[in-house]
């Protein structure tokens, strides 16, 4: 059964990037920080990043996202979406409109005009096909921004949230959650690393 996994990495004050993020500051000032379990030694990093990547049947994310990602200091071969492990996912982009150009023409994009909806529709697709390819279950998986996934837990369309709880405190920047409805998640499992607190829910229905 295909999933839609909310999969996010978060400071300890609810921030998904620090202050002043931008085309050539994806993560603002002191981000990084919220990432270093990605890039850990640590074998429980790795196997949570490995499985994460393994269960990639498609990936959701928004424009804004796609242009760092897609930036001339966006993904390349080394810090790609799970680089280093198996597989590349499709990515869908829910946008106002399609680039002119794509940097990175080795990946699978499909652009979404129509709204987040239709978009995490489409990612369905792609990954209930890459399942019966593989003959295992696969998930979507909103990859970000901020914005994306906040908007997807509005609208009722996330089953999973993943949240990597990185042990900083940024002061500001994007925040996670800002007043949105009330959900009421039921805690599905909890593992520390030496670097994140790795946190998956269920969304109550």
């Amino acid at each position: 059964m295909t999933r839609i996994i909310a999969d996010i990495s978060v400071s300890a004050d609810g921030f998904v990037t620090g202050p002043d993020p931008g085309p050539d500051n994806g993560l603002g000032n002191g981000g990084e920080a919220l990432h270093t379990w990605a890039f850990s030694d640590d074998p429980d990093d790795r196997r949570i990043l490995r499985d994460g990547t393994a269960r990639s049947g498609a990936v959701v994310l928004g424009r804004h996202l796609f242009d760092i990602v897609d930036g001339p200091k966006g993904w390349d071969d080394t810090s790609g979406y799970g680089a280093g492990e198996v597989g590349k996912p499709a990515f869908v982009v829910v946008t106002g409109s399609p680039p002119e150009s794509v940097r990175t023409t080795g990946l699978d994009w499909t652009f979404v005009t129509t709204g987040l909806p239709d978009a995490v529709a489409a990612a369905c697709e792609r990954a209930v096909a890459a399942s019966s390819d593989s003959g295992k279950d696969l998930d979507v998986i909103l990859m970000g921004g901020g914005a994306t996934v906040r908007s997807a837990l509005d609208a009722g369309l996330v089953d999973t949230p993943a949240l990597h709880l990185a042990p900083v405190v940024l002061g500001g920047g994007t925040p996670l959650f800002t007043g949105q409805a009330p959900r009421t998640l039921v805690q599905r499992s909890v593992i520390s690393t030496s670097t994140a607190t790795h946190l998956t829910y269920d969304v109550l229905r």
